[in-house]
């Protein structure tokens, strides 16, 4: 945290994450101004600077789904209790964390409504009406809404009662068919959260037990937190012709015989802003990789009542402005030092510096949030300098999450090895399993670890299950979670 020289804290003070990592998490969430509490118990306010990095999200997720095929729509919020009953999996997976609509206005309902905690019943009774031909296929619908899940215990951006999501719905002909754009939509998520949130990602595949209700298969990017705990960041499901047969969705082959579709369903919500925070900040606050930032560049003009000074400031902006940038001028009322650390705080990339002398030389001072490396730029200099440095800390933050997680993933032979690692040294798991759910269940509570993901790159590790001691099916990511 910046200090002035009477050793005076600039801005109110972040619990440092090794101290109490959730308080530190909590600090900067409420100190960055992205969410605050509100008065409906376990859900949360998403101020301005939070949705500005979910609007930023949602418009790069929406391009690229776009340009696999995919077209938006919208469906209701409330779901009728008959229509959730029709697949006895998919009900039975949700029914702990349903809210249900009783009454409209002083009357009550003749049937409950459920305010949608996934929309895949929604979805199917749609495609039900308007799919009768091979020639309607495939339906490959997103849309951008809100859910509701009753959840117990809540956090900010990573676990409340309503949160926002993107829910993707798609219809095919044939199983392949619905196989290939499960997997594809999962490496779109983990090209963008690597690409775009420079958070490395293990893609692969859920177990049984951990699987979507309903589902045939469920695919996972599981991203890894400062403090070694995962985060599940986005999730693809097969769903076979399970859904279909339940709600009779059908359509005339080519060879005009009736046949069920195979659907896939899959998305990304509001708590991988949780991840960004997790992933990439410091005791100082956030730090935000400069494809996400709503603000890349923040300018700070020192001793701005001097004549000029505010006015060069206004003219850097505009011209990075013009040159793509995503820019601002802090001209508040504060000495600079409040505004650097404001500036590291709210975790913008890059951060200009001006003053008096530094028009006068015709130059500015860049400095860096990830490294805090500092350095002067002409004027003449400035828009290819941003630029290489912006693409620069995007880079180099990758790469520093990549090593966090390779440096905090391990390989255990034995339930001892397992038990010590998450204890000690925390992180990612790997470990050879059976395939057998009693397995499972007894190594999560032996160590409070879960089967995060059977990752899609094997290794074998040894011929036999970590805590069976039989042949093993399987090398697979354990660890605790969020």
């Amino acid at each position: 945290m910046a200090e002035t020289k009477d050793n005076k804290k600039l801005v109110e003070e972040i619990t440092p994450m090794e101290e109490d990592f959730a308080q530190w998490y909590t600090d900067v969430v409420k100190k960055a101004e992205l969410c605050d509490y509100s008065s409906v118990k376990g859900c949360m306010v998403i101020e301005p600077a939070g949705f500005a990095i979910w609007e930023n999200i949602q418009k790069e997720l929406d391009r690229r789904f776009k340009e696999t095929g995919v077209e938006n729509c919208y469906m209701p919020i409330f779901i009728p209790e008959s229509l959730l009953q029709k697949e006895k999996d998919h009900v039975e997976g949700f029914a702990p964390e349903v809210a249900w609509v009783t009454h409209g206005g002083s009357e009550q309902l003749q049937e409950r409504l459920c305010v949608r905690p996934t929309s895949e019943t929604l979805f199917c009774d749609y495609y039900q009406r308007v799919i009768q031909s091979y020639r309607d296929l495939p339906k490959c619908y997103n849309q951008w809404c809100s859910v509701v899940r009753w959840e117990k215990t809540t956090r900010p951006f990573l676990r409340s009662r309503e949160f926002l999501w993107q829910e993707g719905h798609t219809a095919h002909a044939t199983a392949e068919e619905a196989e290939e754009r499960t997997r594809l939509m999962l490496n779109v998520y983990a090209d963008f959260c690597e690409e775009v949130l420079a958070i490395p990602v293990v893609r692969g595949q859920k177990t049984e037990k951990e699987r979507f209700a309903g589902a045939e298969a469920t695919y996972t990017i599981e991203a890894l937190m400062h403090d070694g705990q995962a985060l599940q960041s986005g999730t693809s499901h097969n769903f076979g012709d399970g859904f279909a047969r339940a709600f009779g969705i059908q359509y005339t082959d080519k060879d005009n015989k009736l046949q069920y579709v195979h659907q896939t369903s899959w998305g990304l919500s509001t708590r991988i802003i949780g991840a960004i925070i997790m992933v990439h900040g410091d005791d100082d606050g956030l730090k935000l990789p400069p494809r996400i930032a709503p603000v890349q560049v923040m300018i700070c003009p020192i001793m701005q009542k001097k004549e000029g000074v505010l006015q060069k400031a206004d003219e850097i902006r505009d011209e990075l402005i013009k040159a793509g940038f995503r820019v601002k001028v802090d001209d508040r009322d504060k000495n600079p030092g409040f505004k650097f650390a404001d500036c590291e705080m709210r975790g913008i990339p890059l951060r200009i510096e001006i003053g008096p002398r530094d028009i006068e030389n015709g130059e500015a001072v860049l400095v860096r949030r990830d490294t805090r490396e500092k350095e002067t730029v002409s004027f003449a200099d400035l828009s290819r300098r941003v630029g290489e440095l912006l693409e620069s800390i995007q880079n180099d933050m990758y790469e520093h999450a990549k090593a966090h997680l390779d440096a905090h993933t391990f390989s255990a032979t034995t339930m001892d090895e397992m038990e010590e690692i998450l204890d000690t040294k925390k992180g990612f798991v790997k470990a050879m399993w059976c395939g057998c759910r009693e397995c499972e269940d007894a190594i999560k509570e032996k160590t409070g670890a879960t089967s995060r993901c059977i990752p899609f790159k094997q290794e074998k590790l040894s011929d036999t299950c970590i805590y069976c001691g039989k042949p093993a099916q399987k090398m697979v990511y354990f660890g605790r979670a969020y």
